[in-house]
């Protein structure tokens, strides 16, 4: 959870301190833009350095760097200059790979299938933990202090968190004999991964599932405005980060007996239909029950999501596989966001939410006509569960 911090409060506590620091929103925009960039960028080759030459080296480096980049960002920089984008850039590129590598882990690791697939439940379950609580831990941090320090100490702590998951057991191996790295080198220069059908497939239902996402979290706070008071959009939020957590706790038990490449179009095509009950709503209230209703099946969509992106990568770039998917969430988010902010004048928060609607509907068509090429592109359990026991 340390190591992770980082990926879920930093662009927000960047913002933060270049205000602190007396510069204009368009000169925090940069700054945080340029972070999330070079992330973006550099995120596919950390993970396919990882993949090559295993985690530990990874992880043992970023862990030091990121912090180091983000001190300088903090206390040597100032608003308006070139070097406060410049070392953030730098920050984004060496963010250390915890998720990919965590999730790579799970898909290596000697586990039954049942096994595995919990793991990835309790995956998505700590996304939505943290999701929920980092901001609120940035400003408990920020009432202790400013947003420099705030932000030094987020730092740190995914910088400990990042040395700690290197010095395990599980991240020592990986490493890969040089003959295989250099014909791995020669076969993968851009996509890597993403040369793979199955896996550009799921990564393209991944995106599409991540637009209504974004369009609603610009259409939530409008909704809030019209109907309620604007201090309980905050709220609304939880119930369906709320709604989400205990969807996976309460349904994600009675999934195990179903093949994930056949139950996965299935809960996509539920989450799709859980965006349409916002359309219902008439109040606040009615809003954030509508969310904790309809975000049920959002974690195990997600965790479904990751239990194939391990079935369907090879074993040699799953680090960068789960990148790859990672960053199509991220993508599909944002591009809702910026969807979101264009619709809301034309449409209002109702429209915006019937359009998330139907793009989530849109990403169910998708996931239920690339069934059978997920179905293909699984890979054979190398260890049974016998073997396990």
């Amino acid at each position: 959870m340390l190591a992770r911090l980082p990926v879920y409060l930093m662009s927000l506590a960047m913002v933060l301190l270049v205000r602190e620091q007396g510069g204009s929103y368009a000169q925090s925009g940069t700054v945080a833009a340029a972070y999330t960039v070079c992330m973006a960028v550099g995120g596919p080759l950390i993970a396919r350095r990882a993949d090559r030459s295993g985690p530990r080296a990874v992880l043992l480096v970023t862990g030091l760097v990121h912090p180091a980049a983000l001190a300088v960002l903090v206390w040597a920089t100032a608003p308006g200059s070139w070097a406060q984008p410049a070392v953030a850039g730098v920050a984004g590129l060496a963010l250390p790979p915890a998720n990919s590598v965590m999730r790579s882990l799970w898909a290596r690791l000697p586990l039954a299938d049942g096994e595995r697939e919990l793991a990835y439940l309790w995956e998505a379950l700590l996304t939505e933990v943290l999701v929920i609580t980092a901001p609120l831990l940035l400003a408990g941090l920020m009432l202790a202090g400013s947003a420099g320090l705030a932000l030094t100490a987020a730092a740190a702590a995914g910088g400990a968190g990042a040395l700690g998951l290197a010095c395990t057991r599980a991240a020592g191996g990986g490493r890969r004999p040089a003959a295989d790295r250099a014909a791995d080198g020669r076969a993968s220069v851009v996509l890597g991964p993403l040369r793979n059908p199955a896996l550009l497939a799921l990564t393209a239902i991944m995106a599409t599932c991540a637009l209504p996402i974004g369009l609603m979290t610009l259409a939530i706070p409008a909704f809030v405005d019209a109907h309620g008071a604007r201090g309980g959009t905050g709220v609304v939020y939880a119930c369906w980060g709320v709604g989400s957590a205990a969807g996976a706790l309460w349904l994600g038990r009675g999934q195990a007996g179903v093949a994930v490449y056949r139950r996965f179009p299935r809960q996509v095509l539920g989450y799709a239909l859980g965006t349409a009950l916002p359309l219902l709503a008439t109040s606040e209230v009615a809003l954030g029950l509508a969310l904790a209703v309809g975000g049920a099946p959002i974690a195990l969509v997600s965790a479904s999501e990751m239990t194939l992106v391990g079935a369907v990568s090879e074993e040699r770039q799953l680090t960068e596989a789960f990148t790859w998917a990672s960053l199509a969430t991220v993508a599909g988010d944002a591009l809702g966001q910026q969807a979101g902010g264009l619709l809301m004048a034309p449409l209002g928060p109702r429209g915006v939410f019937a359009a998330a609607f139907a793009v989530a509907l849109a990403g169910a068509g998708l996931a239920f006509a690339c069934r059978g090429l997920l179905t293909r592109g699984v890979r054979p359990a190398t260890v049974s569960a016998e073997a396990v026991a």
